[in-house]
This record gives structure tokens, sequence and C-alpha cells, in this order.
């Protein structure tokens, strides 16, 4: 049986995945070296791609590495001399914030419980603190943070640099990056590809504040941001790259690019609707997120009555995979990504069939 998965991660392969992946081997280029033209040709049209489905300025460099998780270090050697302040209401984003207090940074936080979100005007920033680390999507928990209330913390805040966690929702968020100083995610989410490779979108400013602290403490042997910048600019990576990973993401990204990221959007918030709507009104599932402006458009987090190993299985026999809840919620909650390579379709048949239950 062929299965559609509405996991959060590794996901649903996107449906043009496989026709790239056979270019990919015909054309031999999982053989052809990283110093060559015809790479370079590669990385510079994956690049393109993203700076246009993105809206990613010049100012900013796209750059590749292996994980996002990565990704959370490199930032923080890149813009933390000493102190940094995290956004927390879940899993990942405490993730980041352990990652500070392990590179013996001094991390502050304001916490929430998992299901609750941040809004600009409630959160002060320590004053010493050099970046802030907001989370766009919680994939633990289910919860968004509105794009217009991270871009109203930086403006109040316009001295310090403000990270955005978009790992589980890229594309989706339109983020401004005249004022973001940098965003991450990784591919095996809503760009619908496996996983091992992460995409750091970074500024200039970043860029400098890398090379000061650089002249004072370690900013790490591998990858360093100005190593991985000065290579960019060749398009380059420092090291041998994720070559099928990186030819992979420019033509689902071109895909993406020719639907229209406006259109992507309307989908994902009309498929979302559905979800929520059928959520809300079922008496064996309940939103775990209650106040409608934080919910996630891209991972629908619900509570359930019926012990979620039950559902997952009887939702599997349907040829269907749904995630359970994260961590201490795996046996009470479901987790259903809703990502593009999912159609509005499949999600109404995931509806029937869990209304069936």
């Amino acid at each position: 049986m062929s299965l559609t998965f509405f996991t959060p991660g590794p996901a649903q392969l996107y449906p043009t995945f496989e026709q790239h992946l056979q270019d990919f081997v015909k054309n031999q280029l999982g053989s052809i070296s990283h110093r060559s033209q015809q790479y370079r040709d590669l990385h510079k049209f994956t690049v393109d791609q993203l700076r246009i489905l993105l809206n990613v300025p010049d100012s900013h460099a796209i750059l590749f590495l292996g994980s996002a998780s990565e990704i959370w270090e490199r930032i923080l050697f890149s813009c933390v001399e000493l102190e940094s302040f995290h956004l927390v209401n879940g899993s990942f984003s405490k993730k980041f914030y352990d990652y500070s207090n392990a590179l013996n940074k001094y991390a502050h936080k304001l916490e929430k419980p998992m299901g609750e979100g941040f809004m600009a005007s409630e959160i002060v920033v320590p004053e010493y603190a050099e970046l802030i680390c907001t989370t766009h999507n919680e994939t633990s928990s289910g919860v968004q943070m509105q794009v217009s209330e991270i871009q109203k913390l930086k403006q109040k805040n316009p001295d310090k640099f403000v990270a955005v966690d978009m790992v589980s929702s890229a594309p989706y968020p339109d983020l401004d990056f005249s004022i973001i100083d940098t965003a991450f995610f990784s591919v095996q989410k809503a760009f619908g590809l496996p996983a091992g490779l992460g995409v750091w979108i970074v500024s200039e400013k970043c860029l400098q504040k890398a090379e000061y602290i650089r002249n004072q403490y370690s900013i790490g042997a591998h990858n360093d941001l100005p190593t991985l910048w000065k290579n960019a600019l060749n398009n380059e990576t420092p090291a041998t790259p994720n070559v099928m990973g990186i030819y992979l993401l420019g033509k689902i990204a071109e895909d993406f690019n020719k639907i229209g990221v406006k259109t992507m959007r309307k989908e994902t918030e009309q498929k979302a609707a559905l979800l929520y709507k059928f959520i809300e009104k079922s008496s064996a599932f309940s939103p775990f997120v209650k106040e409608k402006a934080f919910r996630s458009q891209t991972v629908i987090v619900a509570d359930t009555q019926i012990p979620a190993a039950d559902v997952i299985k009887n939702i599997k026999a349907k040829g269907m995979v749904i995630g359970s809840g994260y961590g201490q919620f795996k046996s009470t909650q479901l987790r259903i990504a809703n990502f593009p390579a999912t159609s509005l379709g499949q999600v109404e048949e995931l509806i029937e069939e869990l209304g069936n239950l």
C-alpha cells in the first residue's frame, strides 16, 4: 500500500521529487566536482530560486549546512558575544536556548507553557542581550507566532539581532528581510524532501558581528560564518556539500515558484481551516492551541479522547500516516502536517477517515 504522510517531518515527499531524483541520477550530478563550474551553476540556480520564493534581498546570503540544529550553533557563535534571549514555548525553542547555554553564553528566556504564544507588546528584552531568538512555528506544540509580531519585536529592538526559526513553516511565512536579520529551515518538512540539508538566510550585519567576535572568542572551526560567506560569493561551500539535496531543493523551489508563493499560502490556509473546523466540531478531538491567533497553519495539533496510538494505527490502515504528540503528549495528542505535498483532496480524505473513527 502506498501511504500518504501527514507527519510533521520527515514528511510526505513532494509529487515531483521522484522525477527530479531520476534526472539527478541520469545526469550523473552526484559525481561532479564541487569546485567545478557545473556545480557552481547548480548552486546558483538553487539560491536564485529561493531568493524569488522567499523574497530574500542581496544583503542576505543563503547558505547550506547539514541541518537546522547546526544552524542554531552557527547563529549563536556568529551573533552572540555574551548574551542571548529566547522566546520558549515548546521543545524546539527550548533546545535553541539549551544550545546557547552549552556554548557558555548567558542565555535569558521568556517561557510560556506549550500551547501558548507570544505578542510583541508583552516581551521585554534584557538590556544586554545581543540576539532575540524567535520561533515562527513551534513544531512540538503547533503554536505560530505571527510574522507581524516578530517584525514589531525587531522594530522595538532595532539594535538587536532577530533570528527566526521557520523550520516547519517555510515558505509559508512572508518575512521582511529588510527587518529580519537571520532565518533558517530544513528541507524535510514543507519542502517535501528527504532530511539532510539546512538552509541559513543571514544578513551582512550578522557577518560583521561574527568577524568582530572572532577577534576575541572562538566562533567554531567548521562552517564558521565568514568562511561560509566567502565561499557563497563564488557559489560554493567550504567543504563538499550535499549536492543532491541542493539540486533537489532548487528544483522544488522552482516548482513552488511556478505555482506562486501567494497561491501556496492561500492553499495552506484553506486546508488548515478545514482541519481546524473538523477538530472543533469533533467529539473525539479538540484543538490544543486555544487562541486562534496562535494556531499554526502548517502543523495542526489536536488533543484526542481516543488513545493516539489507536488513531494512528486505524488511519494507517486507510493508507495515511499522522504524527503523535511530542514528548509528554505522545499518547494524548495528534500532530497533522499541512505541507504543500498533500493536496486539498488528500486533506479532505483524512478528515473523512478521522470522522469515521
